[in-house]
C-alpha cells in the first residue's frame, strides 16, 4: 500500500464483496468506479472478503465509508445508509455475509477495541442474484450508480 500525504487519507472509501458473485461485487465496483471519479481526494481500497482485515483496512482513517451488498429481505436495489460510528448498525441488513466474517462482526470488534474512527457510514445495496460467474442485476446497477454518486459527492463537499 503506497504512503498517503495526511490529508488524503482523512477519508477512505472501502468497498467490500466477491467480484466472482453478481450482486455482492457491487461493493467492489463502487470503489472502482469511485477512485475513477474523485482521484486522489480520498484512498479508495477494494476488499474482497474482508473480514477481521477490515479493521486493519479503517485503521489510521478519520472517517471510512463501506459499501457491501445488504440482505435485509427489502427490495433489490434498495440503498440502506448506516451511521455505525454513533451505534451498532445491527444484523439485520446484513445478516451473514458470504465472508466468514461479516461486515458488522469487524465494526463490532473495532468498536469494542476502541479502535473505531470517529465516523463510519456504511452503505448497504439490497442484492438480487448472487449466484457464481453472474454479472450485476439491474436494479443492483442502478443503486450502484446513486451510491457512487452520493459518495462522490459527500468527497467533493468534504474537499470544498
Amino acid at each position: 500500500m503506497k504512503k498517503d500525504s495526511p490529508h488524503s487519507s482523512a477519508i477512505r472509501i472501502i468497498g467490500l464483496g466477491n467480484d466472482m458473485r453478481g450482486d455482492d461485487a457491487v461493493g467492489l465496483v463502487a470503489a472502482r468506479r469511485i477512485r475513477q471519479a474523485i482521484g486522489n481526494h480520498a484512498q479508495v481500497i477494494e476488499a474482497e472478503m474482508a473480514g477481521v482485515d477490515l479493521i486493519e483496512l479503517m485503521k489510521g482513517a478519520h472517517s471510512v465509508m463501506l459499501i457491501d451488498a445488504a440482505r435485509s429481505g427489502q427490495a433489490p436495489g434498495t440503498i440502506h445508509r448506516l451511521d455505525a460510528s454513533a451505534s451498532p448498525i445491527g444484523a439485520q441488513i446484513f445478516p451473514r455475509s458470504s465472508h466468514a466474517f461479516g461486515t458488522i462482526d469487524a465494526l463490532e470488534l473495532a468498536r469494542a477495541m476502541g479502535v473505531l474512527p470517529a465516523t463510519v457510514i456504511v452503505y448497504g445495496v439490497e442484492v438480487d442474484n448472487t449466484d457464481a460467474g453472474q454479472p450485476l442485476s439491474p436494479l443492483v446497477a442502478t443503486a450502484l450508480d446513486e451510491v457512487v454518486a452520493r459518495i462522490v459527492q459527500d468527497c467533493e463537499a468534504h474537499h470544498a
